[in-house]
């Protein structure tokens, strides 16, 4: 590694310390850990080759240059969604105690919120996370969209009207409810208890499984919590895990099943009216490789 002008190994201290924004707001813009640790090797690389002394806010500007650099990828990934076999789902991110990968923790992280913001075109997700998330002034954001200050003010008011509205209609449970009901529908299910599922499911719950095409799941939404319970019980029956924990994903509770000493699934939740209303499971293995 290169050193800051000024002093051997002062960038590398520096970078450990405004690191987990940098992969952060890749990861809020990507959904994608692994693109998003590409984003931050590109920026290390940049920062690295360049004369930081005339800077002022290194953070802001190592920011900046991640979110550019997320927002040429964030077009191209676009299309290759369009072709993902299946539901797509953001790939899980170890946030707990026990995480790799320190990040700025809170609601953005979260699969609810992530989903949220794939509804947003590119400029008005790099408008919004830039901003709400991260502070940064509009002329900073103009730049990375190419655009003027005021249009990039719009395009961040245009996606907290839409978040917003998204928000309200699956208003979030508080974590100690999830948790409890993580912990209730963890027993049921390795218990095979298929009344059990079905009491603990909304009667209107959606089930999105995200394989990408290598791990046979359903390749579109199921409904309703009978129809949800029954398949389950049948995965459970078929596919047993060794055992399932309770972590944290997105900075929110989530279950991680096991099979032969690997990760088979990440699993999260959202609750309505004390129900378990959509259940997201990750089975692709790409998306899980890091966990």
């Amino acid at each position: 590694m290169t050193g800051m002008p000024g002093g051997p190994g002062v960038l590398e201290v520096e970078w450990e310390l405004h690191r987990p924004a940098v992969f952060g707001v890749a990861y809020r813009l990507l959904g994608s850990v692994a693109d998003a640790e590409d984003v931050a090797q590109d920026v290390w690389l940049r920062a690295a080759g360049a004369d930081l002394r005339r800077i002022d806010d290194l953070r802001a500007w190592l920011v900046t240059v991640a979110a550019r650099r997320s927002y040429d990828v964030l077009k191209s990934a676009r299309a290759r969604r369009e072709t993902y076999v299946g539901p797509w789902l953001p790939e899980p991110l170890l946030t707990g105690p026990d995480a790799s990968q320190a990040v700025l923790v809170d609601e953005s992280v979260g699969s609810a919120m992530l989903l949220i913001m794939e509804e947003l075109s590119p400029p008005e997700r790099v408008a919004f996370v830039l901003h709400d998330v991260f502070g940064l002034e509009f002329t900073r954001i103009a730049e990375v969209l190419g655009a003027s200050a005021p249009a990039a003010r719009q395009l961040a008011s245009r996606a907290r009207r839409r978040v917003a509205k998204a928000r309200q209609a699956t208003p979030q449970a508080s974590r100690a409810e999830r948790e409890r009901l993580l912990a209730v529908f963890r027993a049921t299910y390795e218990a095979g208890d298929l009344a059990g599922l079905v009491r603990l499911l909304h009667p209107e719950a959606v089930y999105v499984t995200d394989g990408g095409g290598e791990v046979s799941t359903a390749r579109k939404l199921v409904h309703g919590g009978p129809r949800i319970a029954k398949l389950m019980v049948g995965v459970g029956l078929r596919w047993r895990p060794d055992r399932i924990d309770l972590v944290e994903v997105g900075g929110e509770p989530a279950l991680l099943h096991r099979r032969a000493g690997r990760v088979f699934s990440v699993d999260t939740v959202e609750i309505k009216d004390g129900l378990i209303s959509a259940y997201r499971r990750v089975l692709n293995s790409e998306k899980i490789a890091h966990i």
